[in-house]
């Protein structure tokens, strides 16, 4: 009879087969983790009908053979899925592959969690943070305020003007003073952005993680910009990843999709001893299944099959940025450019240090970059303007991370709602563009930058 035991200990065969998949898989190199994740034969065969690649489940819930199964798996003692606003088997496949991809070269453990945005990510890695604590009771974060608008405008204006938390701005990362100065015993975690987008600023991780833990708090990394090719945030400290997949991680431009990652035994002055244990796990079986912010599961399968050539087209489109911001920067009507892989950009050395191709010894720089147009005397954007309109084969949009290549006017896009003085604070300026490089032959994008600087009289 298949009791409630029996259940049981087939939960712990099926936890046994993945732990033996997971160090499997920590022997191979980026790109063989990046294409199997810990979907095998075995799993196949047992599961899916021996299909090759990962299936899509397009089901709304799991049936279970008997009582006995259901209160086995509703009470988390087997591995399941239940319900897709908790979970699912796509799903499974990409947070697995993530979690191996963000931790690889290492010996970290770490699990993941898949969301139906980048934005989502970031509320549901921070929200089991800033829960009340009568020990703690007047909660602050401390941010680096060069972010992504959207991530602005959830701190600024959600978090902070709507429910009274209390945000502290860093407005240089690059100066450890800046975060310490800002950090006291009520602060809950620390947060910044690796490179940031759209101004392409970096910090110290390692030195960051380190000021965290010495106050007991965690570090959390947005490292969209980035992607695991090329940086690693939890191998230098950080306690969680957020990725906002739907860019180069799901280049091909098909889905809106956000993870989080967290390494094991995570930093944290509040939360039970089981959310510091398995962070990504315990959220996805306690809040995130009740909040509900849940990935569609074909969207983890376009992401999981763009995510299989991450490193070659992270090297492509990094070789290809690298050319672009050079042209730019010598070009006469270009103020300045803001690229990591450029001997002008301020933090180059410490670039360097944290941006490297996997498995190579290459530095390498992604894909973005920020360009301020040279404008007339009395400081308007007449020029700038005029470029973007120019252009003709590079999309005018506010996408990023695609084997297209986009420009973004910020200061009026993906800026616009947090006003001058947040914009400002972020050094925003009206007369930056955002080049997101895209996989096409570089002398075309340059020729079609070219048409875009013809149109500046």
């Amino acid at each position: 009879m298949k009791d409630l035991q029996y259940w049981v200990e087939k939960g712990q065969e099926m936890m046994a087969d993945r732990e033996r998949r997971i160090k499997r898989a920590r022997h191979w190199k980026f790109d063989t983790v990046a294409t199997h994740g810990l979907y095998d034969l075995s799993q196949a065969q047992n599961c899916h009908s021996g299909s090759i690649m990962e299936p899509v489940y397009l089901s709304s819930a799991q049936a279970y053979q008997n009582s006995a199964e259901m209160e086995a798996a509703l009470s988390y003692q087997i591995p399941t899925w239940a319900y897709t606003r908790i979970a699912n088997p796509s799903n499974f496949y990409l947070e697995e592959t993530m979690a191996l991809l963000e931790t690889y070269g290492s010996d970290i453990e770490a699990s993941a969690l898949s969301t139906a945005s980048g934005m989502a990510a970031i509320r549901t890695a921070t929200d089991p943070f800033l829960i009340k604590n009568t020990e703690l009771p007047n909660p602050n974060i401390v941010v680096s305020a060069k972010v992504y608008g959207g991530t602005f405008q959830q701190f600024w204006v959600r978090r902070h003007k709507e429910e009274g938390l209390d945000v502290r701005w860093v407005t240089n990362p690059m100066d450890i003073n800046d975060w310490s100065s800002k950090i006291d015993a009520e602060t809950r975690f620390l947060y910044g952005e690796f490179p940031s987008n759209p101004s392409v600023a970096i910090f110290d991780i390692e030195k960051i993680a380190e000021l965290a833990h010495s106050n007991n708090i965690p570090l959390l990394v947005d490292s969209t910009c980035a992607s695991p090719a090329l940086t690693r945030p939890l191998v230098h400290g950080a306690d969680i990843v957020i990725q906002s997949a739907s860019k180069v991680l799901a280049a091909s431009g098909t889905t809106i999709v956000g993870v989080l990652i967290a390494r094991k035994n995570i930093v944290s002055k509040v939360g039970s001893d089981e959310m510091k244990a398995d962070f990504a796990n315990w959220t996805k079986l306690w809040p995130f299944r009740d909040n509900g912010p849940a990935l569609h599961p074909m969207g983890a399968f376009l992401a999981l099959n763009d995510i299989r050539s991450l490193r070659s087209r992270i090297k492509q489109m990094s070789d290809t940025a690298m050319k672009v911001a050079h042209f730019l920067e010598h070009h006469p009507m270009v103020d300045k450019v803001y690229y990591p892989g450029l001997k002008s950009y301020e933090a180059h050395e410490l670039a360097c240090r944290y941006m490297k191709l996997v498995d190579t010894d290459q530095n390498m720089f992604s894909y973005m970059m920020s360009v301020e147009i040279k404008e007339r005397q009395d400081g308007d954007s007449i020029n700038t303007r005029a470029f973007y309109d120019g252009l003709e084969m590079i999309w005018r949009a506010t996408d990023l991370g695609r084997v297209k290549t986009v420009a973004t006017l910020n200061a009026i896009s993906t800026h616009q709602q947090q006003g001058k003085q947040g914009r400002l604070l972020a050094a925003i300026k009206p007369n930056a563009i955002r080049i997101s490089v895209g996989i096409e032959d570089p002398d075309d994008i340059i020729v079609d930058l070219e048409k875009g600087f013809s149109r500046i009289t």
